[in-house]
C-alpha cells in the first residue's frame, strides 16, 4: 500500500483512481461495508482504491479542544485498509486554512487534479467542505462536471451492542469508555487495541510475582473504563494471552492513570523501550482496594486464572 501525508506526496503521475472519502476511526464493520465497496469497483474499472482521511480530527480544529478518542492511530488504520484491498491512503493535514475550502475547492483540489477521480463511493451522510455544507447530492452534481461518478453505499449495522444501536465510532468509543469491549469488539469486527511504548512504571508488579509492562499509550487513545480485562500482549511479532489492568492502583494511593499488561506463564520477559499493543478481549471486574497485600495478591492470582481461561476459549477453532 502506498501512504501519502499531503497532496503533495500524491505521485505526479497518478492515474484515474476510485476514491472514498472519511475519518474512518476505527474502520468498523460499517466503514468496511464502504472501503470494501470502493475497492470492488475499483477492480471492476481496472483502477486503484484510494482512501482520503484527515490528521488532526476535524473536531479538534473546528472546535479545539474536542478532538475525540481515537479507536485506532493512522497506522494501524492503514493496515485494516491494507486487509481490505486498498491501494493508497491519503492523510491530509487538516488545519485552519484546509477547513475554509469550499466543498467545491475540495473537489477541484483533491479529486479532481490530483486524484482524479473516476469514482467516489461513501454513506448516504457524508458531508464534506466548509461547515460540512457538502452533501452526496453536491458530490454527485460535481461528479458530471469532472467526469466521476458517485456511488452512495448503506452503511447500517447493527447487533447487540447498544441494545441494537446501529454500528459508529461514537457508540464504539461509548462501549469502550463504559468498559464493554465485547461489545466494542462486535461493532470493529475485532478486539479493541490499545497501543504504545513499555516504560519503567513502580515495578509493584514485578514485587507481588506478576511483572507488568507499563503501556505509554499514543495520544488520544480510547482507553476502556478502570478494571481488569482478558486479552492479548502483542510484542516481537507474538500474541501473548494477559491479563490486563487499567486504572490509576488504589492500593497504592495512585493517581495516574495507566495499562498494564501481565503477559501469563512467561518468564523474564523484557519489553522496556519496545512499542507493544494490547488488544482487550473481556472485562473481568472493576477496580478496587483490598484490605491487604495478601488480598490484592490472592485476586490477582484469581484475575490471571480467569484471563487464561477466557483467552483459552476465545482461542479454540
Amino acid at each position: 500500500m502506498q501512504r501519502w501525508r499531503g497532496l503533495e506526496d500524491i505521485p505526479q503521475d497518478w492515474g484515474r483512481s476510485v476514491v472514498t472519502i472519511g475519518s474512518y476511526d476505527g474502520v468498523h464493520r460499517g466503514h468496511q461495508l464502504i472501503i470494501r465497496h470502493a475497492v470492488d469497483r475499483a477492480r471492476e474499472l481496472g483502477v486503484p482504491a484510494v482512501v482520503v482521511t484527515f490528521d488532526p480530527h476535524p473536531s479538534e480544529v473546528v472546535r479545539p479542544g474536542s478532538h475525540p478518542p481515537l479507536i485506532a492511530p493512522h497506522h494501524r488504520r492503514a493496515e485494516l485498509m491494507t486487509e481490505l484491498g486498498v491501494d493508497a491512503v491519503l492523510i491530509l493535514p487538516f488545519t485552519t486554512e484546509f477547513s475554509k475550502l469550499s466543498p467545491a475547492e475540495f473537489v477541484g483540489k483533491v479529486l479532481v487534479d490530483r486524484l482524479h477521480a473516476k469514482a467516489v463511493v461513501e454513506g448516504p451522510n457524508f458531508r464534506f467542505g466548509h461547515r460540512a455544507a457538502g452533501t452526496v447530492d453536491f458530490l454527485a452534481e460535481q461528479g458530471k462536471i469532472y467526469d466521476f461518478e458517485v456511488e452512495v453505499v448503506e452503511l447500517y449495522v447493527s447487533g447487540e451492542a447498544g441494545g441494537g444501536e446501529p454500528f459508529s465510532s461514537t457508540l464504539t468509543r461509548r462501549l469502550i469508555a463504559e468498559g464493554e469491549v465485547e461489545g466494542a469488539a462486535e461493532i470493529l469486527g475485532r478486539p479493541h487495541r490499545v497501543e504504545g511504548v513499555v516504560v519503567s512504571g513502580a515495578r509493584r508488579g514485578r514485587e507481588l510475582g506478576f511483572p507488568t509492562a507499563n503501556v505509554e499509550t499514543l495520544p488520544h487513545t480510547a482507553i476502556p473504563a478502570d478494571g481488569v480485562y482478558a486479552g492479548w500482549l502483542h510484542a516481537q511479532g507474538e500474541a501473548m494471552p494477559a491479563a490486563i489492568s487499567v486504572g490509576t492502583n488504589p492500593q497504592f494511593d495512585g493517581t495516574e492513570r495507566t495499562v498494564e499488561a501481565y503477559a501469563i506463564d512467561r518468564v523474564g520477559l523484557d519489553l522496556y523501550g519496545l512499542h507493544v499493543a494490547v488488544d482487550f478481549l473481556a472485562f473481568v471486574r472493576g477496580q478496587a482496594k483490598f484490605d491487604s497485600l495478601e488480598a490484592l495478591m490472592e485476586q490477582m492470582a484469581a484475575d490471571v486464572r480467569r484471563c487464561k481461561e477466557l483467552v483459552a476459549a476465545a482461542e479454540k477453532p
